[in-house]
């Protein structure tokens, strides 16, 4: 990828090296950390070098009567102005410049503008999220339900307590997995894997590693809209899947009915709720109708926050033979390999390049009982 703003644009950290040198950067940097846990050869699954993002955040910056996309800069003092963004996705970049024309062109539109958010799909279903900071009226909904009509996109107007859809709000995603499509229904405020190329490797990784293992159910622990639990629930016989998020709860059992997927129960439950649940410390209203008894767990996923497994949701992880962590930070994961490591060996790592050009990295290791 070639960015006439690399070193002024403070969203691409890494790029003097190209491509293959800052995922060498990163897949040392991996090593390194794991190397107490894992002496075995790490897997690398690298990304498309441009138009890899899916969902992509962009400032707006008000010079007299014209609006333009700014990002903040490279010493995190300030923002640049900018005129290309070759990581977002194809379909984002064919509309974003249309639409900053458009912005322009409308008082109404572009009246204290503050930013503007993409969602995008392989399917070419892309949403559009404008954030003001003024409270939107009625001439504002009627300008911008006719250009999404023009651009055949979905706009939501968001400012202070204000939220207005003028269609709907959420994109339609289909993702192939080891042959098999699967549809995800993807709302503007939900978490989403920001490079659908590099979310559908990641998935099928974990398949391929847990498919010849002896089975029983699956818990999930911050499964968000279903991205892991629904290609992976047909390897079970039944999933328990929880997440805190109302919202992700929400899409992930559309995303269940989607698919035809009916041995999975997603629960809005935080980890620490679960760890409470299983240990019958605590009885929750949101499990009146599952019977955890009636579960047997092979496996546990977990994918955490950038913060890591808390201490309560590590030891009861430990109870289960196989652990699949996947992390955002290999930092923390190293962290928590510290105390899984007392009852469970690493049979394999990966790391998956969501996120090039910057230092960010998601890893995957998998988490077998020491005999």
């Amino acid at each position: 990828m070639q960015c006439k703003h690399f070193g002024s644009c403070g969203s691409c950290s890494i790029y003097d090296q190209g491509y293959d040198g800052q995922l060498l950067q990163k897949g040392d940097m991996v090593k390194s950390l794991l190397s107490p846990f894992f002496d075995k050869e790490l897997e690398i699954f690298e990304s498309a070098d441009a138009h890899y993002r899916a969902r992509s955040e962009f400032r707006i910056w008000h010079d007299g009567d014209i609006c333009h996309y700014a990002m903040g800069n490279a010493s995190k003092d300030g923002y640049i102005t900018i005129e290309e963004c070759p990581k977002v996705s194809v379909h984002i970049a064919d509309i974003m410049w249309i639409l900053l024309d458009k912005i322009n062109s409308s008082s109404t539109l572009k009246n204290r503008l503050f930013a503007v958010e993409f969602l995008s799909t392989t399917t070419n279903d892309i949403l559009v999220s404008l954030i003001y900071h003024r409270r939107l009226d009625d001439e504002w909904t009627q300008t911008a339900a006719k250009l999404e009509k023009e651009l055949n996109i979905s706009i939501i107007g968001r400012s202070r307590k204000q939220k207005i859809v003028t269609s709907k709000e959420f994109v339609n995603e289909e993702l192939t997995i080891d042959n098999t499509n699967y549809k995800y229904r993807q709302f503007e405020i939900g978490f989403t894997q920001p490079n659908p190329a590099v979310n559908v490797k990641m998935i099928e990784w974990v398949r391929s590693q847990i498919k010849d293992d002896m089975r029983a159910d699956l818990m999930e622990s911050y499964c968000g809209l279903g991205n892991f639990t629904i290609p992976l629930s047909n390897l079970f016989t039944k999933v328990l899947a929880t997440e805190i998020s109302k919202s992700s709860i929400k899409a992930a059992k559309i995303n269940c009915e989607l698919n035809g997927v009916d041995n999975i129960e997603f629960v809005r439950l935080s980890s620490e709720e679960m760890v409470q649940a299983l240990k019958k410390e605590r009885d929750f209203r949101r499990l009146s109708h599952v019977e955890l008894d009636q579960y047997s767990f092979s496996h546990v996923l977990v994918d955490p926050p950038r913060a890591g497994l808390d201490s309560d949701t590590i030891e009861l992880i430990t109870n289960v033979d196989n652990i699949i962590y996947i992390s955002c930070n290999p930092k923390t994961l190293a962290r928590d390999l510290k105390m899984l490591s007392h009852s469970h060996r690493v049979d394999s790592a990966a790391i998956f390049d969501q996120f090039p050009y910057t230092s960010h990295i998601e890893s995957g290791v998998i988490l077998r009982r020491i005999s």
